[in-house]
């Protein structure tokens, strides 16, 4: 590999984003629920 290049993105990288994408969705899931509560945002 020379000098400058990046590697190539492995499945840890894959299993990141997975991560990522699943807290954001249950973030979403949970103020929608919270939401029928009539829960207010500030």
């Amino acid at each position: 590999m020379a000098r400058g290049e990046s590697p190539a993105p492995d499945i840890y990288v894959g299993l990141l984003f997975v991560a990522v994408a699943s807290l954001l969705t249950g973030c979403i899931f949970l103020a929608l629920e919270l939401n029928s509560y009539g829960w207010k945002f500030n």
